[in-house]
């Protein structure tokens, strides 16, 4: 089998455990749950087709049963915690945990690292602020951040993009600073482990959100731009205005690739979202 690691989804772990162990005996689903210690000798079955789910203490009893032990029984029921998890605060919190043991373990998680980068509104405002401030140390950037932030919390970014290759460091007559790589986030392949990057994107997306409200307050008019329209629209428009969202963000992207000098960090937020259900349809009725 793969590396523990490797997986985000703890019922393909669960099934690929058996099918390895029923390839070399009559390993079956009846001798797979009395190890783990239920009664009912068909559950197992049912948590893998996704029919119910594991609690905790049949987590830890299911990876004694594989053989799990130490960071890896823990990665395990990790998983557990975040396939089942209700919300994606919830979410985060499991793969972030299962980061960390990875990490801990020197290991790595695949799309560990870009999760990381998404998962904080911190790493994309670095990554633009730090090469327009040569020699700065980690205290002065984060005093440039709107809100300010530790300094230990910048010094970590700047390290694990460096390490990520997102930034460049050099040293030089006792200063250090930053360039900018043409180095893209490339997420894992796995589709599970796209799954974690975007709980991580959704919560950035909220920081970002939060951080345009507060904008409203925290500066003027003239260093600001924030509007709305509030419209109705059947599905067609919809999909029209959306498109449009996108041909203005490719404007964007090609104004921003022709500025040379910059002296601020800025985001654009393109936000559409329901303010109401949508009606049944009276033909439908």
């Amino acid at each position: 089998m793969k590396p523990i690691v490797e997986y985000l989804d703890y019922r393909s772990y669960m099934r690929e455990f058996y099918e390895e162990r029923k390839r070399t005996s009559a390993f079956t689903w009846r001798e797979f749950s009395k190890l783990s210690g239920f009664a009912s000798s068909g559950y197992l079955k049912l948590v893998c087709d996704g029919k119910t789910r594991l609690r905790k203490s049949g987590a830890e009893s299911v990876a004694k049963a594989m053989g799990l032990t130490g960071y890896q029984a823990e990665y395990f029921c990790r998983m557990v915690e975040f396939c089942d998890a209700q919300t994606n605060e919830e979410k985060q919190a499991a793969y972030g945990e299962m980061c960390r043991l990875a990490d801990a373990n020197k290991v790595r998680v695949l799309g560990g690292e870009a999760y990381a980068y998404f998962s904080s509104w911190i790493n994309p405002t670095l990554r633009e602020l730090a090469p327009i401030m040569p020699g700065a140390r980690p205290l002065e950037m984060a005093r440039m951040l709107c809100p300010s932030v530790p300094a230990a919390d910048v010094r970590y970014s700047l390290d694990q993009m460096v390490q990520m290759g997102l930034l460049k460091k050099i040293e030089s007559a006792g200063e250090v600073s930053y360039v900018q790589t043409d180095v893209g986030i490339n997420p894992a392949d796995n589709a599970d482990h796209k799954a974690a990057i975007n709980v991580a994107v959704r919560s950035m997306q909220k920081q970002f959100a939060r951080l345009a409200a507060d904008a409203l307050d925290e500066f003027d008019g003239s260093e600001r731009n924030l509007s709305g329209i509030t419209m109705g629209l059947d599905r067609t428009a919809y999909e029209r205005v959306a498109k449009e969202m996108a041909e203005f963000r490719k404007k964007i992207e090609s104004i921003v690739s022709e500025v040379k000098n910059y002296d601020r960090v800025y985001r654009i937020n393109l936000q559409m979202f329901p303010l109401t259900r949508k009606l049944e349809d009276k033909n439908e009725k």
